[in-house]
């Protein structure tokens, strides 16, 4: 199994079902719960209370998650940009008005996923944000991300440095899912800080 060309490491293959499993298990109230206590939260976090545009996501099933977040932000009179997926699995950006503002995608045999309903922007939006947030299953000491495998956000990550700008780069995740060490690959960037319900952890000077 090879992801964009480069073979997948069978550790971070492992580790990524473990993480996915642990989150199947989750009740829908602990879910909504944490969804709460993780838009308190980032907003403590200065890069994200100053931040004039924010890169955001809607999180789907159990996952962290991200609809509370997106409101609060919308409420202080942010952009929030939030990604559509592309058929080659880049991603393109809308502008986030209001969860009536979503629409539910199917994309082939995968889960269907809200996606901002309105005008495209293109895949280079991005560039423009102050704070992005990122997906992912875990985060280590290091500040080195573990994400879904899927390599959209390698993109991102890659489109940001060719552009030359440096936003900060939060992921958000339960309090189990920071970790001691994740496997990396050379072309994995350190997050600036994680964010989960039960408070904000900043990595280096990144």
């Amino acid at each position: 199994m090879s992801h964009n060309g480069r073979a997948v490491d069978p550790d971070k293959r492992r580790l990524r079902r473990e993480f996915l499993q642990a989150r199947s298990r989750l009740t829908p109230d602990v879910v909504r719960t944490a969804a709460a206590r993780l838009a308190e939260r980032a907003l403590e976090l200065p890069e994200v209370a100053h931040a004039r545009t924010v890169a955001a996501y809607v999180s789907v099933g159990s996952e962290p998650g991200t609809l509370a977040l997106l409101d609060a932000l919308r409420a202080r009179g942010m952009r929030v940009l939030l990604p559509v997926l592309l058929p080659d699995n880049d991603l393109d950006w809308g502008v986030y008005g209001g969860e009536d503002s979503l629409a539910r995608v199917q994309h082939g045999g995968r889960m269907a996923l809200l996606e901002p309903a309105g005008e495209r922007l293109g895949p280079d939006a991005v560039t423009g944000a102050d704070v992005v947030l990122l997906p992912g299953l875990a985060v280590d000491a290091r500040g080195m991300r573990l994400g879904r495998g899927g390599g959209s956000y390698d993109r991102v990550l890659a489109r940001l440095e060719r552009a030359g700008v440096r936003p900060a780069l939060v992921v958000l995740l339960y309090d189990s899912e920071v970790v001691a060490r994740v496997p990396e690959e050379p072309h994995d960037r350190p997050v600036r800080a994680v964010v989960t319900p039960s408070g904000v952890r900043r990595f280096g000077t990144v």
